[in-house]
């Protein structure tokens, strides 16, 4: 594993690579919302065979945050992604994404199909969705959060361990469980250096909710519009914001796909890695 950075049009996007002699298969993987590239690092472990780039998504972990005024889109974090893949010489790549990452792999995987070869969605597939009539709710609350998020001191941490401390306190996903020791490579990853300790070193706008989602027809027809082999995992229970009826609901429509489920949290890449390569491993590889 080595640190590489990736000139994109936004600014450097910060990755880790695994390179692998030989012709491997080329897969760039995307992680969750405000984890970073160290996500993937023990499930790395166990996919010997292929050539991973993990990025840093653009306002994570080390890569650029976008300049001010600007707002975080999927249509951001996608250009983004090409333009990686285009750095890196990768016509044609794999996508292994986790939570928000699986839901921007589907997008790609939908909207490039001549790029994408094969994708792999760990905890999502697809968008989260809302009916119409949270339209102007939305609107509103995201326009509020906006404005109160201006001039919002960052937390200090004397230590990473009270960074992690706290990254355990405030999870974000019910289930996900880490372990301190689980956690803290996800952690370090993502701080930065202040006078008197650490603070989060992803963009603080990340946090402001959408200005608006897809509604569930329109999600569907996404999922249906990915053409390549696809391989979804989820863990068993189901989270909240995507219940186990929903979730197959969305599976079904793929075309070339399969549904894999995992007993483990949110977060099983990380806490069950040998699990989760066994059930991707071969895939990946074009070998099932």
């Amino acid at each position: 594993m080595r640190e590489i950075v990736i000139e994109a049009a936004l600014g450097p996007l910060a990755a880790l690579h695994w390179e692998v002699p030989g012709g491997a298969p080329r897969v760039l993987a995307l992680h969750g919302w405000l984890d970073n590239a160290a996500s993937f690092v023990p499930l790395a472990a166990h996919l010997p065979e292929v050539e991973l780039v993990a990025l840093d998504l653009p306002g994570h972990g080390h890569s650029a945050h976008l300049p001010e005024g600007a707002e975080y889109t999927p249509m951001v974090a996608l250009a983004a992604v090409l333009d990686a893949a285009d750095a890196l010489g990768w016509e044609r790549f794999a996508l292994l994404g986790h939570s928000m990452g699986a839901g921007l792999a589907s997008l790609l995987a939908a909207a490039c199909p001549e790029r994408v070869t094969r994708l792999v969605a760990i905890e999502a597939l697809g968008a989260l969705s809302e009916p119409p009539e949270r339209t102007v709710p939305r609107m509103r609350e995201a326009l509020a959060a906006q404005r109160a998020l201006a001039g919002k001191q960052l937390r200090v941490f004397p230590d990473v361990e009270a960074a992690v401390r706290a990254r355990q306190l405030t999870s974000r996903v019910p289930g996900s469980g880490l372990s301190a020791q689980e956690l803290r490579p996800l952690v370090e990853r993502g701080l930065r250096a202040v006078p008197g300790g650490y603070v989060w070193s992803s963009d603080p706008r990340l946090t402001l909710p959408s200005f608006s989602r897809l509604t569930e027809p329109q999600v569907e027809a996404l999922v249906a519009g990915i053409a390549c082999p696809t391989r979804v995992v989820y863990a068993d229970p189901a989270q909240p914001y995507l219940p186990d009826p929903l979730r197959r609901r969305r599976a079904a429509l793929l075309p070339a796909g399969e549904l894999v489920v995992l007993p483990g949290g949110h977060h099983l890449h990380i806490q069950q890695p040998a699990a989760v390569a066994a059930a991707i491993g071969g895939f990946l590889r074009g070998q099932d």
